[in-house]
């Protein structure tokens, strides 16, 4: 096709949305087809990147969501219009939360029809729909504007705090027509998206002063530090100053968990009695019980490293707040312990030790106990081991008991190698982020669901059948949302947290051609995982636990509140 009048190429919306992605390095596009961006999937397809086609927008967006994670670069997310823009929505406002870097790229129905609500297709505000979900929302209304969009987007997506970015390209623009050299020349690559910010000679001399006179301090590590990748810069911090490190449960393995200085296994005593804390990647929000008494000494001062300035004083006084990213104010950190040394205490270093060794052999206990049928721990055991044994696999976990006790039992060595629900707690995330840890890092992935956690994205083992993924789900099964002996007094129905009881769900990935595993004791279940990832074949092992396994909200049960009347009557 010519331009009139000029006899030249032209191009069109779909093919420059394709290029602008390519200048800016995107190699995998997570995304649903439909309207009105099916051909954008599919020239982006022959373009060379990689389109991985899910069963539903929200695990799709997940995916992305959770390869912005990995890669520190914006992971992108494809959906149709309408409902389909509206299921990916959970999974932008979950990256948003979570600090990951995500664009999700929609199309949307012509602005004139939805403007006037004259009831086109689908018909939304997808923009400002988006807008309070998202760290923002664009939409390209010109096809000389897509290069300009996406590189916004982009920008955005990874600059100061991350986030997810929802861009909206309505159909009539995807297919409007431009001069294929005019319109070449509106795309550019985005140079230099988060630029190192450092933190003020002034702050870093005081919060080393801080922690130099400090009798108990604590430095603790969020998933804000895994996502940094400044893992050696972190490392040599601590093991300079000796400092006790707490690990979140996805900066799990940024050091190993069996370092001398993990306080993970000493956790209630590290946070009830420090006294200064060094906060790296972590806010205090409800997962560090905002930072409150009696969790925490009243008396603790906090030393916070974010890039965000507007974080600091969120929950409790900010004593040295230390804004910029997390790899320059780390570097500045133990560049000043030059000037002014930062030694811990040897008495507190002992005591976290000796608590971490009781809790260890409580820990060494319940797991060699072996009920049958099997419970979470002595499930669990044969997991623990193999990600000993193999610390290149990443691990994904889901679910209420399912997610709290596997954090407490399976240690990890390698950094961003833990992918779970994280801030938000949220169920459904686990096929989308064990889809995108397969496809960007190419090794093998263990998900680790609750069976109720496993179907908010069950279906999604289609998709890791159909791309032939190194992925292994393992369902720890007790039948039940929490556990699965609930009963309806009063009738014949199941009761609220009552799933399918002794379900095989091994037999839904064998309908896609994948391998299934039915396991009932844990040398079944080693068996059962080591021929599952050594094949490198997407497999689904149900493990059959006891009904009664398992606590009501598992370890946040202070936070569902109870009937009252009902309590009294009980």
């Amino acid at each position: 096709m010519t331009s009139p009048g000029t006899n030249g190429p032209l191009t069109d919306g779909f093919h420059l949305v394709v290029d602008a992605l390519k200048l800016n390095d995107v190699a995998t596009i997570y995304g649903v087809v439909g309207i009105p961006i099916t051909d954008l999937a599919r020239l982006a397809q022959a373009s060379g990147i990689r389109y991985i086609g899910f069963r539903h927008e929200s695990d799709a967006g997940h995916a992305a969501a959770a390869a912005g994670f990995l890669t520190s670069k914006p992971g992108v997310c494809l959906t149709v219009s309408g409902p389909g823009f509206l299921n990916g929505m959970v999974a932008l406002a979950n990256a948003t939360v979570n600090c990951f870097p995500m664009v999700h790229i929609a199309g949307s129905s012509t602005r004139a029809i939805v403007d006037l609500q004259r009831g086109d297709y689908e018909e939304l505000d997808q923009m400002a729909i988006a807008k309070p979900l998202a760290k923002a929302s664009y939409r390209i209304d010109r096809v000389e504007d897509i290069g300009r969009g996406i590189a916004r987007a982009f920008r955005t997506a990874v600059s100061g705090r991350p986030g997810g970015v929802y861009l909206d390209i309505p159909a009539d623009v995807l297919a409007q027509t431009i001069d294929a050299a005019a319109g070449a020349a509106t795309l550019w690559k985005v140079t230099d998206p988060a630029p190192a910010q450092s933190p003020s000679h002034d702050a870093v001399l005081r919060a080393l002063e801080l922690l130099a006179g400090a009798q108990r301090p604590l430095i603790v590590l969020g998933k804000g530090a895994a996502y940094a990748q400044a893992d050696p810069q972190i490392r040599a911090f601590v093991e300079n100053t000796g400092i006790p490190f707490l690990p979140m449960s996805m900066a799990k393995g940024l050091i190993p968990d069996d370092h001398q200085l993990s306080a993970a296994a000493a956790r209630l005593l590290a946070m009830s009695k420090a006294d200064v804390v060094l906060l790296v990647g972590a806010r205090l929000n409800w997962l560090l019980q905002h930072g409150e008494a009696p969790h925490w000494s009243v008396d603790t001062k906090f030393i916070q490293i974010d890039i965000d300035p507007a974080e600091f004083d969120s929950n409790q006084p900010t004593t040295v707040p230390l804004a910029g990213d997390i790899t320059s104010v780390i570097t500045a950190l133990d560049a000043g312990l030059q000037r002014q040394p930062v030694a811990c205490p040897q008495a507190w270093q002992a005591e976290l030790a000796t608590k971490r060794e009781h809790n260890a052999a409580a820990m060494a206990g319940r797991l060699a106990e072996d009920p049958r049928p099997m419970r979470f721990y002595n499930a669990l055991r044969p997991i623990r081991d193999f990600v000993r044994d193999h610390p290149e696999v990443y691990l994904v976990n889901e679910g209420a008991n399912a997610l709290d006790i596997t954090r407490n039992v399976v240690d990890m060595q390698v950094p961003r190698h833990r992918l779970d629900c994280g801030t938000w707690g949220v169920m459904g995330i686990g096929m989308g982020y064990a889809i995108a840890a397969a496809v960007e890092t190419g090794q093998p992935v263990i998900a680790i669901e609750g069976d109720s956690a496993f179907g908010f994205s069950g279906m999604e083992i289609e998709t890791i059948c159909r791309y032939g993924l190194p992925i292994t789900v393992v369902i720890l099964n007790n039948g039940g949302v929490y556990r699965g002996d609930g009963v309806d007094p009063y009738g014949t129905d199941p009761e609220p947290t009552v799933l399918a009881p002794r379900a095989h769900h091994e037999r839904l990935i064998e309908a896609f051609g994948g391998t299934g595993y039915h396991v009932d004791t844990p040398d079944d279940l080693a068996s059962a995982l080591a021929a599952a990832v050594a094949s490198r074949r997407p497999t689904l092992i149900d493990c059959e636990l006891d009904p009664s396994a398992g606590t009501e909200s598992g370890h946040l049960t202070n936070l569902n509140p109870r009937s009252a009347l009902q309590a009294t009557q009980a």
